[in-house]
């Protein structure tokens, strides 16, 4: 949402950030590893994986679907059309892929891109397609996006009537630091799913407050796209893993919580340390030698 709406660009984005989320998974990796259940289970999930190699053509789906993934901002970059665009694309692409791989394969029938769709959580999508419209100005209808469309409409008309500025003002006020507030915004986004969150700090601070690429839209992006990892009911993949795995609330607050705190706040001082280190890294595609042809 910050990269559509103009407040971050792909390579400064990926220039500020890739080292801090490294380390934001490093450090829950290294720490769960030296627990007991990892240490005990880690024999048995080691023979698990090798008796378990993924197939030839599941590898080649993998790529196919991590590179339609990695090709969106090169798409919209290219042709200067919507991501959600080059999205579709990518999943043309891998429906004709899984076609032609399983075809006349009655018992590969799962495998394929339909059935994949038939599974997927139709109201998570529906809830992010509200937010979308709505943060896009768009009027839909239908009574299926009622309650979705409830919530992001409160949101728009919270930003029209000047509250969600006068709640800027008061954290501008009272937390002058704009860290701090985008690392407490991480932090609400373990309640709160971070896209009607972010939707909302785009209606708090705009880009007179805060221009293009600045440190508090990059530092934003970071935090709410990690603090939900805080508490499993945070984002829309922590609800379906718990549907899916059969996961509780609990549970995951005792054995992961914890882990994915230290991660967040390792990768936020990563990002600050970073900021203040005299790092030279390519601010552009014509400074990458092996881009620029030098």
């Amino acid at each position: 949402m910050l990269w559509i709406h103009g407040q971050i660009t792909t390579l400064k984005t990926i220039q500020g950030l890739f080292l801090p989320s490294v380390v934001s998974l490093a450090v829950p990796l290294a720490l769960m590893s030296l627990t007991s259940e990892a240490n005990g289970s880690s024999q048995k999930s080691s023979s698990l994986l090798s008796s378990e190699q993924m197939a030839p053509r599941g590898q080649l789906v993998f790529a196919v679907g991590l590179g339609a993934l990695v090709f969106v901002p090169v798409f919209k970059a290219l042709t200067g059309l919507p991501p959600f665009m080059g999205m579709m694309l990518g999943l043309a692409i891998l429906w004709i892929l899984t076609d032609a791989i399983h075809y006349g394969d009655s018992g590969k029938q799962r495998l394929k891109v339909p059935q994949a769709l038939s599974r997927i959580d139709t109201q998570g999508v529906l809830f992010f397609l509200g937010i979308l419209m709505s943060v896009g100005r768009i009027k839909i209808s239908g009574s299926y996006l009622v309650i979705f469309m409830f919530i992001n409409m409160l949101i728009w008309c919270l930003e029209s009537a000047g509250i969600l500025r006068q709640l800027a003002n008061y954290l501008d006020a009272n937390i002058p630091n704009a860290d701090l507030i985008a690392s407490a915004i991480g932090v609400a986004s373990a309640i709160i799913d971070n896209v009607p969150l972010v939707a909302a700090t785009m209606g708090m601070y705009d880009l007179t407050s805060f221009p293009q690429d600045a440190d508090f839209w990059q530092l934003v992006a970071f935090c709410a796209g990690t603090g939900g990892s805080m508490l499993i009911i945070g984002s829309a993949a922590g609800v379906a893993f718990m549907g899916m795995e059969k996961v509780d609330f609990f549970w995951y607050f005792r054995k992961v919580s914890g882990f994915a705190l230290a991660g967040y706040a390792a990768g936020i001082i990563t990002y600050l340390a970073a900021q203040n280190l005299p790092l030279s890294l390519p601010t552009s595609l014509a400074e990458i030698p092996f881009i620029s042809g030098s």
